[in-house]
């Protein structure tokens, strides 16, 4: 149920799946899902994707895109946006998705999901899919001109991390790491080569998980702990993923901006670099913050 298979199952695949519990009956395979047929699966929160207080919502979204990417059934449609509002922080176990495609039209399609643990809402998304389509090209998005990642030391995980700190392989390239040392007060800008830990392709799937992957640039302007917690994310494919100018143990490049911090709200603005300066990703996410108990 990945709409990019590889030869090799990875972690992340197992961590991300989805099961279809919808009867076969209820199934035509020779077909794409009609609009308004709905599909329930099952998937299971891995405790490797901790934060603070539950899962990191980039993990989340992965999650629903592989769901509704299933749902939608139509490989020549690949996604174009998702954006995934949160409601709570699931516990570690089972949920359940049910997924609902609302529109079919000639070139995209439309659908919805609701994920629920023990009858509880967790998250809504809604996402879009859709072919290439014939029109102007442009970009006036810069990507940072930085070093590649081989110019930059691997840092040590210091063993107080949240558990998704060992899912990632990060060179910090952009902004200054919230360190011990750093005065707060610095833009809030921060980035670099990130991969996911066992190496694979970033496809869709990867690509939404990175979108939140990155420490939060904002603690740079802070001086005292908090967690932020995201209320909706909202991720833009800008090309065809798995890129070919990405090898399939390589680097992308990300960058995250927060500008505006806010009666307890605060935004980040994110980018995904492949390394020959396509722009795989744009996202945009409202986060809360609060004091770290």
């Amino acid at each position: 149920m990945d709409p990019t298979p590889f030869d090799t199952e990875t972690p992340f695949d197992t961590e991300t799946a989805v099961e279809l519990l919808t009867p076969s009956a209820d199934r035509d395979p020779s077909r794409a899902p009609a609009e308004g047929s709905e599909r329930l699966y099952r998937a299971a929160m891995s405790r490797r994707w901790w934060v603070m207080r539950g899962p990191n919502g980039g993990y989340l979204a992965a999650i629903l895109l592989r769901a509704l990417s299933d749902a939608v059934g139509d490989p020549a449609r690949h996604p174009r946006s998702l954006t995934v509002h949160y409601t709570r922080a699931p516990a570690e176990g089972a949920v359940e998705i049910t997924t609902r495609v609302e529109r079919v039209g000639r070139s995209m399609t439309t659908a919805s999901a609701r994920m629920e643990q023990d009858g509880r809402l967790v998250a809504l998304a809604v996402a879009a899919f859709s072919g290439s389509r014939p029109g102007p090209e442009f970009c006036d998005v810069v990507m940072p001109q930085v070093p590649g990642p081989e110019a930059y030391v691997v840092p040590a995980v210091p063993r107080e991390v949240p558990p998704i700190g060992q899912r990632y392989e990060i060179r910090w390239a952009i902004g200054h790491p919230p360190v011990p040392g750093v005065p707060p007060g610095a833009r809030a800008v921060a980035g670099g080569w990130m991969r996911l830990a066992e190496h694979r392709p970033v496809d869709a799937l990867l690509a939404a998980a990175m979108t939140d992957g990155w420490i939060p640039p904002m603690f740079s302007r802070v001086a005292e702990p908090v967690v932020v917690p995201t209320v909706d994310l909202t991720i833009h494919f800008r090309a065809g993923l798995p890129h070919p100018g990405c090898d399939p143990d390589g680097f992308v490049l990300a960058v995250f901006r927060t500008s505006v911090a806010h009666e307890g709200f605060v935004e980040e603005d994110g980018e995904l670099w492949a390394p020959d300066g396509t722009l795989l990703a744009q996202s945009r996410q409202l986060a809360t913050m609060l004091p770290l108990a």
